[in-house]
């Protein structure tokens, strides 16, 4: 295969074979934990919600975790291009990060989310979310293997201890640090940061459109009043 011509994926450079349309998506998909990163970032700078801050928190210690496992295993991607990857292959960041964040939603929907209505389209809703996850979750680590910038056992590695620290983190998070969010939110660079604690809101955007409506019906009402004067 050293003779297959390798063209980069602007701006991120992901390389795929050229030519090859299965690679290309494969490539795109692969592109998965970059838009978390960013998304994540996002939510945090407009919601600045604890939960998602300390979601967040999360990802960072499974990337320096494994960082750590590629400096201590020190085993080498499976195959070597035209580009010098310097990096070590085990395990595979992209399965460990995708992974990690697939499991700790899919416990969040069961066990986070349990207090919302209880219905049938609520259940399948869910249901559909979790589906789309774990699929996601296969794709960015399939395109790990395709792309050949892992072997098999790189990319299950990172799986499994991605799997592994998700649910962990969830159940620090859950147990532990959930029910210390109320008094977090209580100090003072909280309250200048506006950092908030939405745990007990079950739809908060429902909650944030209807309170939203309600403000600008009130406003509205009061324009009027002293347009009238």
């Amino acid at each position: 295969m050293t003779d297959i011509e390798w063209k980069p994926f602007s701006l991120t450079h992901v390389e795929y074979p050229s030519g090859d349309l299965v690679g290309k998506f494969l490539a795109l998909g692969s592109l998965l934990p970059v838009a978390l990163i960013v998304s994540f970032i996002t939510l945090i700078l407009f919601r600045r919600d604890l939960h998602t801050i300390f979601y967040f928190i999360g990802i960072v210690i499974n990337e320096v975790v494994n960082l750590i496992l590629k400096h201590t295993i020190q085993q080498p991607r499976p195959f070597q291009r035209q580009d010098l990857y310097t990096e070590y292959g085990m395990p595979s960041s992209h399965s460990q990060l995708i992974w990690f964040f697939v499991v700790y939603s899919i416990l969040f929907l069961i066990f986070r989310l349990h207090h919302i209505s209880g219905s049938l389209i609520d259940m399948v809703g869910k249901a559909v979310v979790g589906l789309g996850l774990l699929l996601a979750a296969c794709l960015v680590s399939y395109s790990r293997i395709y792309l050949l910038y892992h072997s098999w056992s790189q990319v299950l590695c990172g799986a499994l201890v991605g799997g592994t620290l998700g649910a962990s983190w969830f159940t620090i998070v859950h147990l532990v640090l959930t029910p210390m969010f109320p008094i977090v939110a209580s100090w003072n660079i909280c309250e200048l940061l506006m950092v908030r604690d939405t745990t007990l809101i079950p739809n908060i955007l429902w909650f944030e459109y209807t309170h939203a409506r309600a403000e600008n019906r009130a406003r509205s009402r009061k324009l009027i009043s002293m347009k009238s004067q």
